[in-house]
C-alpha cells in the first residue's frame, strides 16, 4: 500500500484542474463530455491524438485524486466526531498522510 501526503493530493488536483481548463478553453467543451466522447471513440481521425490522450489523462487524475479526497474527508469526518466531547470539531490536527493502493 502507498501512502500520498494530503498536500501532494491537493497538488495533483490544482495541476489537474489547469490542465482541464486548458483544454475546455481550446476546444470549447467541458471535460466530462469530452471523456464520454473520447471513451466512445468518436474523437475525429487522430489528428488531436496527443492533445486528447492529454486532455483524457488530467481528466482521469483528477477524477481519482477527487475520489480519495471525498474519502479521506469522510473518514477523518467521523475520526473528528468520535474524538468530540463537546459535540465540535476540531479542525486543527497536522496535515495527515492517505494511505492508497495502487
Amino acid at each position: 500500500m502507498a501512502t500520498i501526503a494530503l498536500g501532494d493530493l491537493l497538488d495533483d488536483l490544482r495541476v489537474a484542474d489547469q490542465g482541464l481548463r486548458k483544454f475546455e478553453q481550446r476546444y470549447w467543451l467541458s471535460s466530462q463530455v469530452f471523456y464520454d466522447l473520447y471513451s466512445q471513440g468518436v474523437l475525429d481521425n487522430g489528428q488531436h491524438l496527443e492533445d486528447f490522450s492529454e486532455w483524457a489523462g488530467h481528466y482521469k487524475l483528477k477524477q481519482d485524486r477527487e475520489r480519495l479526497f471525498r474519502e479521506f474527508s469522510e473518514r477523518r469526518a467521523a475520526e473528528l466526531r468520535a474524538q468530540s466531547t463537546d459535540g465540535y470539531i476540531d479542525l486543527s490536527p497536522p496535515e495527515p498522510v492517505l494511505e492508497v493502493t495502487d
